[in-house]
């Protein structure tokens, strides 16, 4: 009897894969970021934004020209391994592992500290343990369901944030230039660019939703498509309640720089918004960990079925559900780390295996359309090398960035993956000669006659 192939459900359309995309990138972290992008650009949010969103539109337009090419699962991985080199890809989507194993993870440990915060008498395990399992149960039940649920927290988010601009707008009065927050020019642009490359990290998610490829309907279309809503709804999220708390309040100062989104909003809405905050907060964390989950499975999943990564355990989907249940498990089981690691460990994780993602898929475009498929017209050219090298310039500066254990723990973790990569290959070639040498020398047979 033949064994049925399992096979991911395609079911998405647009709109919940760009719920999805925004549920990993997590609006409400506009406020996570407030203090350390406010400090480091000076004050000049509403510049740094528009930077910011500049840089990562070029890699924003490069996932959407791979996931055109490559309709499959798997993101970067897939897209460097198919357009430049399988040994490289692997390197690729090994990098990639740290920005989505670490996700959850973040997630699971920015939930506990809330709500250990709101409730001290509960500890802050507790909650970690609870949300895995929680997390887990939603996402092997199907990709949609968790689609559904992000549409209903993402759209919470989108609210606080217009409530708070609301607020925002009664609070102008006097305002000396409607357009000082674009135009000011005391703020050099090199400390601009110093905030800009610390709110980048706010845009990190869109490219998710390349992982979801194969449950997409049309991905071609879809994908593309979604990227570019996800990072235009991101800018406007953004821009709008920085341009209208610099109108505002031009000078302001913090108690601590780690809550300062919590004591923007306080200053803004009094106790009443602050409590508010806490709740809203909390549920996009909450998103944010279902979205990830999710992405994070997928990838291990595209791996797993390529036999990167052990395609037994990793390659495989439950008959059922159509959703790969052991990559959830594992997952899941991977972010009980967050039990024993700090938060600042895990973002270190995080920034450089999207960072260095990002270069390489913008250098995968250059390869697979400008130089194998030689479009090189004009617009070819502009599209095809100007913009990916610009993003990959301007990535590749921000990963440069990163403070030095953040860069050695990453090298080291790309010098591991070559090493399981190298015995990898190593074991299948001695597998493979096995197999041809018990072709060309069988084993001897024996009559009973």
């Amino acid at each position: 009897m033949m064994k049925t192939e399992v096979s991911l459900r395609k079911s998405l359309t647009l709109f919940p894969v760009v719920y999805l995309g925004l549920a990993w990138m997590t609006p409400m972290i506009y406020f996570s970021v407030y203090g350390i992008a406010y400090e480091t650009s000076q004050g000049m949010l509403t510049q740094a934004y528009l930077l910011a969103f500049l840089a990562i539109f070029f890699t924003a337009c490069s996932y959407g020209i791979m996931s055109k090419t490559f309709p499959t699962s798997g993101s970067a991985y897939t897209y460097v391994k198919k357009s430049i080199h399988p040994a490289l890809g692997f390197l690729v989507g090994w990098a990639l592992l740290l920005d989505y194993l670490f996700s959850p993870l973040i997630a699971c440990l920015t939930f506990g500290i809330y709500l250990h915060a709101q409730f001290p008498s509960i500890p802050a395990y507790v909650w970690i343990i609870i949300l895995n399992a929680i997390l887990a149960i939603i996402n092997v039940m199907g990709i949609n369901f968790s689609a559904n649920i992000s549409k209903v927290f993402v759209w919470i988010q989108v609210v606080f944030i217009v409530v708070f601009c609301a607020f925002l707008i009664k609070n102008l009065t006097g305002v000396v230039h409607p357009l000082q927050p674009l135009i000011q020019s005391e703020v050099p642009l090199s400390t601009i660019l110093a905030g800009a490359s610390i709110i980048c990290f706010c845009f990190l998610g869109f490219d998710s939703v390349t992982t979801m490829a194969e449950e997409t309907i049309d991905a071609k279309k879809t994908i593309p498509k979604a990227i570019l809503i996800i990072i235009s709804i991101a800018i406007v999220l953004y821009m709008v309640p920085s341009y209208l708390t610099q109108l505002a309040f031009p000078n302001m100062s913090f108690q601590n720089i780690d809550s300062a989104g919590f004591e923007v909003v306080t200053l803004i809405g009094g106790a009443g918004l602050s409590a508010l905050f806490i709740t809203v907060l909390i549920l996009a964390i909450f998103t944010q960990g279902l979205s990830s989950v999710a992405s994070t499975s997928r990838l291990l999943y595209v791996m797993g079925r390529d036999s990167e990564l052990p395609k037994r355990i990793f390659g495989t989907l439950h008959s059922k559900f159509k959703t790969p249940v052991i990559n959830i498990t594992i997952v899941s089981l991977f972010s009980l780390l967050a039990l024993v690691i700090s938060l600042e460990t895990a973002v270190k994780f995080v920034s450089f295996g999207a960072l260095t993602a990002f270069i390489f898929v913008n250098l995968s475009v250059i390869v697979q359309r400008y130089i194998k498929d030689k479009q090189r017209s004009f617009k070819q050219t502009i599209v095809y090398l100007v913009f990916p090298l610009t993003g990959a310039s301007f990535i590749g500066w921000l990963l440069s960035l990163l403070d030095k254990n953040a860069l050695l723990i990453g090298l080291l973790w790309l010098l591991l993956g070559m090493a399981y990569h190298f015995y990898q290959k190593n074991s299948l070639k001695s597998v493979a000669k096995s197999s041809r040498d018990m072709q060309t020398h069988p084993a001897p047979t024996f009559s009973n006659e």
